[in-house]
């Protein structure tokens, strides 16, 4: 990084946990070019007993606090990652996540196929892969079911299984076989996000889907099951498009009835200037961060290098 970077840019994503980022403090401290964090992580999930816990392989505080020291700017993606960050006497700043300005850019997605319709969209999440109890990971596949019932109930002619990733294709067969519904799966963004823009519905267990289509229109049913989804759903004010799992128990499918019933969750022109301006302050924080990059490749002791 001293050699090539003129700057560095750490996130966004769940790197503050998910043993996902390794940290050397030594390199930390040796590190030249300017350094951001953007639109990272951390929250605790559900034990067996439905408490929330810290997760085993979330960064050690040493690490964390190393990194956000060293950082010339940093912004937590949502509150429970903000406020962590804050207990350690740490400066950060509430930066949110880049999904809230895709509308800006929804002109440069590729066009559907001649003929092709979207229709409703259940973007999954295979049971075993998600942060809570047993006896939680059991009910998902019934839950689907419900909700491929209540779509057609709704009246959508066509319901669709996305995955968001490869490990989700398996679980999705299961619907193929027993709700004769197909599966939608791309590795490229941009179709992905242009799939999402055009769907009539779309319910979810990922926040990777629910925001983007938030973002871009699409009435949304969101299920969330950890801190981290929790808090930044609050964050951006879209409670009302939320389900959580763990909370709801027994009555979460009753739940999930009414809200599709009730046509989901949609933006408006208030939701829409606050993610405006969540876009708007993490532009202002790209150009600190920019010239920041300036300072560095200016300055005497950088030129000297060269």
């Amino acid at each position: 990084m001293n050699r090539f970077a003129d700057g560095v840019i750490v996130g966004g994503g769940n790197l503050f946990e998910n043993g996902s980022l390794l940290v050397d403090t030594e390199a930390l401290g040796a590190l030249n070019p300017p350094l951001m964090l953007f639109s990272n992580s951390w929250g605790r999930t559900y034990d067996r007993f439905d408490n929330l816990q810290e997760r085993s392989d979330s960064i050690s505080s040493n690490d964390l606090h190393a990194l956000v020291t060293r950082a010339d700017i940093s912004l937590s993606r949502d509150s429970a990652t903000h406020n962590l960050l804050g207990s350690m006497g740490l400066i950060d700043e509430l930066g949110l996540c880049p999904t809230i300005g895709l509308s800006n850019f929804s002109a440069s997605f590729p066009p559907l196929p001649p003929g092709e319709e979207v229709g409703a969209l259940i973007s999954i999440r295979t049971p075993q892969l998600m942060n809570v109890s047993a006896r939680h990971q059991r009910r998902i596949p019934d839950i689907i079911d419900t909700v491929i019932d209540q779509l057609r109930a709704a009246g959508f002619q066509r319901v669709r299984v996305l995955c968001n990733d490869k490990r989700d294709l398996d679980f999705a067969t299961l619907f193929k076989q027993s709700k004769q519904v197909d599966t939608v799966f791309t590795s490229d963004v941009y179709e992905y996000l242009s799939t999402l823009s055009n769907a009539d519905f779309l319910f979810s267990f990922r926040l990777h889907a629910t925001l983007p289509a938030i973002s871009l229109g699409v009435p949304v049913v969101n299920v969330s099951y950890d801190e981290r989804a929790s808090s930044l759903i609050s964050d951006l004010g879209v409670e009302a498009a939320d389900i959580n799992l763990i909370e709801k128990g027994d009555v979460f499918e009753e739940a999930v009835k009414e809200k599709i019933s009730a046509g989901g969750f949609r933006s408006d022109a208030s939701l829409e200037k606050k993610w405006e301006q969540g876009f708007k302050n993490q532009a202002v924080a790209m150009g600190r961060f920019r010239s920041l990059v300036v300072d560095y490749l200016t300055s005497e002791t950088s030129l000297a290098k060269l």
